[in-house]
Order: structure tokens, then sequence, then C-alpha cells
């Protein structure tokens, strides 16, 4: 977690609305509230964002590199409150969350139900595509007696703009950014914000065993783990395209005697051919299953399982005062601007951090060739593929808790907003909504 104490590098970002130019300020300061609430620990720099909190000096260094004020936002926040759709922790009570359930785990008896578990509150619903203007339409069929045109065939959308088109890239961290997880083990997210230990411990030690066993079972972790990759796609110049639909990988000889971590040196894969090419199958089969089942989790998973996962995603979510609801409303809010995009950068391996993104509904929100594990390389060098993705005429915004990824951000001038809370994620919204970043 990314200490209260670490100031936050905050380059301009270019505007993408009309509140510019500002003016010049060096001093740190305090903003009135408005109805959401934003805390302290945002974005600085041309698309700055008030705070309802005061700024203590030993939180934040403004004048360090801060140039520009924010106080031309303050009227906003205080006359322009929003009514956000998305369920907020002030009118969700824990028993609005839960659901009949057939399954029951041991230490977490089953809660009373309100609504069917398919509308739980976290799962992401990726936002309507609008039309292409010109596109949207088809020939006509016939045209009547007034002149206007009668019985038009509408076509689909267009494809996603080409990687050279994004526009806006938004780095995100997982750990303590989108979700909490580690933080629950550890007893720091308890710790900081009041909750019951025990009880934070054992929904962490619940969804690490869950994590594991998907990556374990249906994800090849037990193959893959010692030829951990940066990107699913990797080596996929070694998969020769063989049809995988009656392929037996339980007794295909991948592992050698020796053991196949042998075979994996350094953030590199090292073996013959045929070696190489049945890793590569198991990097194939992973991405067709992260496809098909990223919209229905349950189905991966299977009976009780399924009904395991919603419990605990629904305890999870009264425990965290709906973190992962307010993250999935940003990352939502990205996904339905054109040529803007969410990329994943996370220090978890590759396997169970796909895991992790499934289980914890976010598999709309991130393609799988968004998402990157800095396992072995660093966050820098995936920041690296990353800009050289979708070139430099695209703005990166890094959003996330640690120190790396911020000192990556300084690094490469790219602005970085801190998640220390849920409040900053809610601010991050408001700022999208808004069209700050």
């Amino acid at each position: 977690m990314a200490a209260y104490g670490q100031t936050q590098y905050s380059p301009a970002l270019p505007p993408a609305g009309p509140y510019a130019p500002y003016t010049h300020h060096t001093q740190g300061y305090s903003m009135p509230s408005y109805s959401g609430g934003i805390s302290s620990g945002i974005f600085q720099g041309t698309h700055a964002i008030s705070s309802s909190t005061p700024f203590n000096p030993t939180q934040q260094e403004f004048s360090a590199y801060s140039s520009y004020s924010q106080s031309q936002y303050s009227p906003y926040y205080n006359s322009h409150h929003y009514n956000s759709p998305y369920i907020t922790s002030s009118n969700i009570s824990p028993a609005a969350l839960t659901a009949p359930l057939a399954y029951q785990h041991p230490e977490h008896p089953v809660m009373m139900p309100s609504h069917s578990p398919e509308s739980h509150t976290g799962e992401y619903h990726p936002p309507p595509s609008p039309p292409t203007p010109g596109k949207d339409e088809g020939v006509p069929a016939r045209r009547g007696s007034d002149g206007k045109l009668r019985g038009r065939k509408r076509v689909s959308d267009p494809a996603p703009p080409l990687d050279s088109d994004i526009e806006r890239v938004f780095i995100w961290d997982l750990d303590e950014t989108i979700i909490i997880f580690h933080s629950l083990l550890t007893g720091t997210f308890s710790s900081r914000f009041g909750k019951d230990s025990s009880k934070a411990v054992s929904l962490g030690l619940w969804m690490e065993e869950m994590i594991f066993n998907l990556a374990d079972s249906r994800l090849f972790f037990n193959d893959l783990e010692e030829c951990d990759q940066v990107h699913i796609d990797d080596v996929a110049s070694d998969d020769n395209g063989q049809d995988l639909s009656t392929y037996n990988f339980g007794s295909d000889g991948f592992q050698s005697p020796a053991g196949a971590g042998s075979l994996c040196l350094g953030s590199g894969v090292h073996g013959g051919v045929d070696w190489m090419r049945k890793l590569a199958f198991r990097y194939r089969r992973v991405k067709e299953i992260y496809n098909t089942y990223k919209n229905n989790v349950g189905g991966l998973l299977g009976s009780p399982k399924r009904e395991e996962w919603l419990q605990l995603r629904r305890e999870m979510e009264v425990l965290t005062d709906l973190w992962l609801t307010q993250a999935l409303k940003a990352l939502a809010l990205i996904n339905s601007r054109p040529n803007c995009v969410n990329v994943l950068v996370t220090t978890t391996q590759l396997i169970p951090a796909l895991s992790k993104v499934l289980l914890y509904g976010l598999g709309s929100a991130f393609p799988i060739e968004n998402i990157y594990s800095a396992t072995k390389t660093g966050k820098e060098s995936c920041f690296e593929r990353v800009s050289q993705r979708f070139g430099r005429r695209a703005v990166y915004v890094v959003i996330g808790d640690g120190v790396e990824e911020e000192t990556v951000a300084k690094k490469k001038n790219m602005p970085f907003w801190r998640v220390s809370c849920r409040a900053d994620l809610e601010a991050l919204s408001h700022a999208l909504e808004l069209d700050y970043l």
C-alpha cells in the first residue's frame, strides 16, 4: 500500500475538457467539500481535482512540482452535484447484496436473500457501443411516396479502434487499487479502515483458495508456474495452429522428467521446438477459456463453486464498502469513451492474475491482450511495452497505490492518480464524468 506521506507526481495532461487555462499556485490549500467527497490522495496537474478535506502538508507536498491552481473546480463541486446510477455505500445495506445460495461455506453462514445472484452488484457490464455516424445504417430497401427512406437496415457496429488510433491509455495496478486482496490477508485493510480483522483474514484466505484452485484446475498453473510470461501472446509464435478441441493436455508429455522449471529461465522460455509448441498450446487454451468465460465465470466454476464464489463476492463487497463497485464504475466510464483503453499491469504472475481478474468480475473491463504481468521484468519494462504498442502520441495515465508504479510514472512523465482509499476511486469517477481526465 502506498503510504500517505508519499508525494505524487503529476505532469500536465492535455485537456479533455474546457477548463483551462488555470491560475498559478504554489502553496498548500484545502477545498470545500461536495456531495461525493474527494480525498487528498489524488491526481495533481492541469486536470486537478478539488478535495473535500484539508490537505495536510505531511500527506501531500504540492509545492514540489504543482504549478496550477485547483480553485477553479470548487464551484463545480459545490453546486453541480450529480446522481450516480451506481450503487453507493450510503444507499445500500449488506442485505441488499445477498442472494439465495445452495452452497454454504463451513466458516461463512449463508446470508439472507433479497435478489438473484445474477444481479450481483460487483459484476461488470460494458456499456453499449455508440453507433458510428454514417455507418449505422445500410442501403435503403425502398423510398416512400414522400421521398423519405423506408425500411433501412441496421448493420453491426464497426470494429474497435486500432492500437495506433488510441488517444488515451489508462494503466491500472490491480491489488489494493481495483481489488482488495493482499491487505485482507495481512490485516492492513481491517486495521486501517476499522473492520473485523478475523473476518477480513478469513475472506482473504477464502479468495486466495479460489484464485489458485481456478488457476490450477482450469488455467494450467501447475504446468506454467515456472514458465511465466509477461503477456498471453509472448509464445504465440511457437504455436502451429493445431486444432485443440480433442487435444489431451494431460498426456502430451509436456513436463520432462527433470521438471519443466529447468526449461524456463529468466523472463524467457528455453526448450525444444516440440516442447515450446506444447507450451504455446497451453497459453492459447488459457486465452480461449478467458475469452469464453469472462462474462460467465459461474459457468466456468460450475456448481457448487459458483454459489460459493457469489457468496464470497457479496461478503467482500460488504466488508470493503463496495470498493470494487466503485472501481468498476471508473473502468466503465473509460471503456465507454471512443479511443480510450484500460490496461492492467500487475506484479502478480500472469496465470494467477487472470484468475483474479475473472473471479473479481473484471473480464469485460480488461481484454486479455491488455493484461501484463510484471513479476519478472518489473513495471517499467511493462510500461515501455505498453507505450510501444499504443504509440508516443497517446496520453498515458497511471492509476495505482504503490511506490513502483508512481516512480515509473514520474520517470516517464505520465500523470499518476494515487488510490489510497475508496474516496480516491470516487474522485476518479467524478473527474472522468466531468472530462477532467
